[in-house]
């Protein structure tokens, strides 16, 4: 029996994934005891004890961008939560602390360095965080999603995804997902998503091209998220959705994708081998254009600046791709190509790596 501490949370990009790998770690042996660390305030409140977990939590402490009193208050709240986090591996008997990035991992890494125990890291963006940064450093094994993510020791493990999507059986599901939404299977669908709390550029131009996207036999699923702006067209060959909980069933009939390029999102597309337009969020550090380039490297999607994505391209540049079934047919084998349906097992297979072998010299300077 082992005793595993999976750290990470605040966004679905670093809780998805350390689900996926908690989930596999139980069903492999349910004697084994996964833990997970976490604050109160981050997704992970609420999906990690819905799916069975416990959840640990500390304080919430980012590091400081600026002086100013929170900066001065830093170096003491940080090294409470270091003392909070090596307490519960002392505690709990943790023998590997698994992070997912975010703020929690960072204490964590440095906990178990301090306790002697092996960390395997795992980071889901093109551009690693400060928290991986730091962790890859003396990590045992550390896991990217996307080649060229430049961490020390990396290797490309693909992103941990969920079971119902790594397992998901298109061509077999394709009638039981087209009666879900309302459509006809035997048609074309093109999916059109910008997260949950939507896009706002996604969805004006979506809606604004419906008629035009909705045509020549294909049909749209738009799915806009909770902060949507636009209206419903109200077209038969379209239908506009706030949110779906039956994403697997959205993924199963989709021939072609809209949407921003997030981590988990390009992950998922690539391995289920559907082809998209990748819009990346235009604010942040620009990890997402990174997180697409693999597939479009690869010719499997196409990337489009957010100011760029208007209805204006799409009737000059998406129109005719969709208009051409070989080469959607040619894009969704490029970006199979660039995809990993075996993420989950091969992080395992780091964690397993790291528990053999054992932490670096702590010694060596963080």
């Amino acid at each position: 029996m082992t005793t595993y501490l999976l750290a990470g949370g605040g966004t679905a990009g670093h809780v998805n994934p350390l689900l996926a790998v908690a989930d596999r770690l139980r069903e492999r042996d349910a004697e084994s005891v996964v833990l997970v660390l976490g604050t109160a305030e981050g997704l992970e409140s609420r999906l990690v004890p819905e799916r069975g977990y416990e959840l640990l939590t500390i304080a919430k402490v980012p590091f400081p961008r600026r002086p100013n009193a929170n900066a001065v208050r830093f170096p003491s709240r940080f090294r409470r939560s270091i003392d909070d986090v090596a307490t519960i591996i002392a505690e709990r008997g943790v023998e590997v602390v698994v992070g997912f990035g975010g703020y929690v991992s960072t204490p964590a890494y440095l906990a178990a360095r301090r306790a002697g125990i092996p960390v395997a890291v795992h980071e889901a963006n093109a551009r690693p965080g400060l928290a991986n940064r730091l962790g890859a450093r003396f990590a045992a094994a550390t896991g990217v999603a996307f080649a060229g993510t430049p961490l020390r020791g990396a290797e490309v493990v693909g992103m941990p995804l969920r079971r119902e999507i790594e397992q998901l059986d298109r061509r077999g599901r394709r009638a039981e997902a087209a009666a879900f939404f309302g459509l006809d299977p035997e048609r074309p669908v093109v999916l059109a998503t910008g997260g949950s709390l939507g896009a706002r550029r996604i969805n004006a131009t979506v809606a604004a091209s419906a008629a035009r996207l909705a045509a020549d036999g294909r049909q749209v699923l738009h799915i806009t998220g909770a902060k949507s702006e636009v209206a419903d067209p109200g077209l038969p060959d379209y239908r506009m959705l706030e949110y779906v909980d039956r994403m697997d069933l959205a993924l199963a009939l989709t021939d072609f994708a809209i949407s921003r390029a997030g981590a988990s999102t390009v992950s998922e597309l690539a391995a289920l081998g559907i082809p998209a337009v990748y819009v990346p969020y235009p604010v942040g550090n620009g990890e997402q254009r990174f997180n697409a380039a693999p597939v479009v490297d690869a010719g499997g999607g196409v990337l489009v600046d957010d100011a760029a994505f208007t209805p204006e391209w799409v009737e000059r540049e998406l129109l005719p791709v969709l208009g051409d079934p070989s080469r959607v047919d040619e894009m969704a084998r490029a970006a199979a190509s660039a995809g990993f349906r075996d993420g989950t097992d091969r992080m395992i297979a780091l964690i397993d790596r790291a528990l053999g072998g054992g932490a670096r010299d702590r010694r060596e300077p963080a």
